[in-house]
């Protein structure tokens, strides 16, 4: 177990010094970095409490605490997906929005020129 919460515990700062980086590159918003700190940091602190990982099993109705924390960090990962696909699902609906007022700029635009051609 001992080398289970080692392992968490490199894999969390990895993924907070992987975030920050990418934030200070400019390769992700800010806004979106968010979840994936607190998803790192979540796992960060569950890997280094261990009263409360001795605890886990017995909240999620599991027998191994090893089993217990796969649960914990899929179901984390699982929110931030679903949190995720909604920023995606937004951005594909104002794509499609302003593909639509582009189209209508373009028909008033050959429409105009049209009138002054014509």
């Amino acid at each position: 177990m001992d080398q289970m919460r080692n392992v968490l515990t490199v894999f969390s700062i990895l993924l907070l010094a992987l975030v920050l980086a990418s934030v200070r590159r400019a390769r992700i918003r800010v806004e979106y970095s968010v979840s994936w700190l607190l998803a790192a940091a979540s796992l960060l602190v569950l890997s280094q409490w261990p009263s409360l990982l001795a605890r886990l099993p017995g909240w999620l109705g599991v027998s191994d605490s090893a089993l217990a924390l796969v649960m914990v960090c899929g179901g984390i990962f699982l929110v931030v997906l679903y949190r995720l696909s909604l920023v995606i699902s937004g951005l594909k609906d104002s794509n499609i929005a302003l593909i639509q007022r582009v189209a209508i700029l373009e028909y008033r635009l050959d429409s105009s020129r049209e009138k002054a051609n014509g």
